[in-house]
């Protein structure tokens, strides 16, 4: 009888077995590079959040990137965690399947300053796309001089051109020597000021405005407060105040910016909504799904990249195409302020209290990605009557690092005492889920102190527990992205097997019994081949 059962047990396997044969499961993506590389992640979802948790929660250096497939709705998207250096590599391998390619650039991270150009062609016969880019290069950089004390040139500026017969189209991200924007939300507060002549100039051709000069020099006197001081005297030489300077810049002419959309209404050639909370932008290489022009180095690019020893010029351009690929070390971070007005409230009451200056340029009000670790370093901060706060902080998403200015507080552990004048940084590794300190003196720059270990309840791999059932997403060997098969990862439709049963692995009392007498005879007298056991399960029957 026990033979019969174990008859009724193969059967059901074999009839699995058939069913997998029809039905194969796709083979789990494990991608291999170099010895050298790092540890390889690949990793698919449906919802960008569930990506950028997921990144949170990751031991190696990931990023997330959107991918957008053929045949879908238009707009639907999948959402890839991996490095930077392994979506290059098979970025070449698979350039169907990973044509349609996006940075996700994440909310509060440090990023480079970057444009989105474009204009649509039969609307504007008399422009001419490359001279405007050349000139609103020209136009920016005197802007960076003159607010942030920056030089640049087109030299620094990677061209990127996906123009068509119908529309010409272009991004340019500006490569600042050891220079970058606090995140891609006071990018778009500085290109709108800078922009603000052209912006007054379209709203007074649609007769909605008033005439141009005269908003400018309102603009020039709202921001007058948003230039550091300290920055803008050693460029100025003591010659003007940082205001009368932007207000002679604002007053520039730059109607060349101006251009008809399809419908022939007045619009702007520079696109002031890509400057948004994890925004979606389209990589090098990469086109948008049902199209064919993928972005490639423009003609009139005077960007030259310097390949880094074991990597290509082509890779080099990728690399310096990433709006958010920054290192830590040595970034002098640019932010915009707009003071209060009757059309932006901005409330300086959500500061951190306690500043031991006077807010500048390069203040930071809100509170980071990562709140938990906010209050974290404040209480590290806080020491009996000496009570620090957190000045700004920075978000280097490149390398998972929160980088704190700390203010009221400067005890620096290599000299063993506190600093009377220079202020110390407190570093988190969020990868790493430790903390260390730096510090602004002259004498410590390159000091670093030991690393400590963030509390538990407040590292992101103790508080994100993922849910399985949501990653659907697998990309076989031959790039194909399909969903998964795997238990507690298939598609919400599929039905159970009809012979199916909860007792069809040898769940229920007598099946353990007959296990356990087995290997108490095999342990005994020797293994019973598997041969003997199906025949005289056969005799049984």
């Amino acid at each position: 009888m026990r033979m019969s059962k174990w008859g009724d047990r193969l059967k059901k396997v074999e009839l699995l077995a058939q069913t997998f044969q029809s039905n194969p499961l796709t083979a789990r993506y494990k991608p291999r590079l170099w010895p050298c590389e790092p540890s390889s992640v690949w990793r698919l979802f449906p919802r960008q959040s569930m990506a950028v948790s997921f990144v949170r929660s990751c031991k190696e250096t990931v990023h997330v990137f959107a991918l957008e497939k053929e045949r879908e709705s238009l707009g639907q998207r999948i959402f890839l965690v991996t490095s930077y250096s392994e979506l290059w590599h098979y970025y070449k391998t698979y350039p169907q399947s990973l044509m349609h390619c996006y940075e996700v650039i994440p909310e509060g991270a440090v990023c480079k300053l970057y444009f989105d150009l474009e204009f649509h062609k039969p609307s504007n016969r008399g422009s001419d796309g490359e001279s405007m880019v050349l000139l609103l290069i020209k136009y920016v950089c005197e802007k960076l001089l003159d607010v942030y004390g920056i030089e640049c040139s087109e030299k620094n500026v990677l061209n990127l051109d996906s123009s068509t017969e119908e529309k010409f189209s272009r991004h340019l991200i500006f490569l600042l020597q050891h220079a970058a924007f606090k995140d891609n939300i006071h990018v778009g507060k500085f290109v709108g000021a800078v922009l603000q002549p052209a912006l007054n100039q379209l709203k007074s051709d649609r007769g909605k405005g008033v005439k141009s000069s005269t908003k400018s020099s309102e603009t020039c006197a709202q921001s007058g407060t948003d230039v550091s001081e300290r920055k803008a005297a050693e460029v100025d030489g003591g010659a003007e105040s940082p205001p009368i300077k932007r207000c002679k810049a604002l007053e520039r002419d730059l109607s060349f910016l101006l251009i008809k959309n399809k419908e022939g209404k007045d619009g702007l050639f520079v696109d002031l909504g890509v400057y948004t909370k994890n925004r979606n932008f389209r990589l090098y290489k990469s086109s948008k799904v049902g199209k064919n022009a993928a972005f490639t180095v423009a003609e009139d690019n005077k960007f030259i990249p310097q390949p880094e020893k074991g990597i290509s010029a082509e890779q080099s351009i990728f690399l310096a195409s990433l709006v958010c690929n920054l290192s830590f070390t040595g970034q002098t971070i640019l932010t915009w302020s707009v003071p209060e007005t009757s059309d932006t409230k901005i409330s300086r009451s959500s500061c951190q209290q306690g500043s031991d200056s006077v807010p500048g340029p390069f203040w930071g009000c809100s509170v980071s990605p990562y709140p938990e670790v906010d209050t974290f370093v404040l209480n590290v901060v806080k020491k009996e009557a000496i009570q620090g706060s957190i000045r700004r902080w920075n978000y280097f998403a490149a390398e998972q690092l929160l980088v704190y200015d700390i203010a009221k507080y400067r005890w620096c552990e290599n000299v063993g005492r506190f600093h009377k004048s220079n202020n110390i940084m407190i570093v988190v590794d969020l990868k790493e889920e430790v903390w260390y300190q730096k510090c602004h003196d002259p004498d410590c720059r390159n000091f670093r102190s030991s690393s400590y270990p963030l509390p538990q309840e407040i590292c992101i791999s103790y508080i994100l527990n993922l849910d399985e059932e949501d990653r659907v997403y697998l990309m076989d060997e031959a790039g194909n992205f399909e969903l998964s098969q795997v238990p507690n990862q298939g598609p919400r439709h599929r039905e159970p097997l009809a012979e199916e049963a909860p007792t069809m692995w040898g769940d229920d009392q007598e099946d353990r019994e007959f296990s356990e007498s087995l290997t108490d005879f095999e342990q005994n007298f020797g293994e019973i081949s598997d041969q003997l056991l199906l025949t005289a399960d056969l005799e049984d029957q």
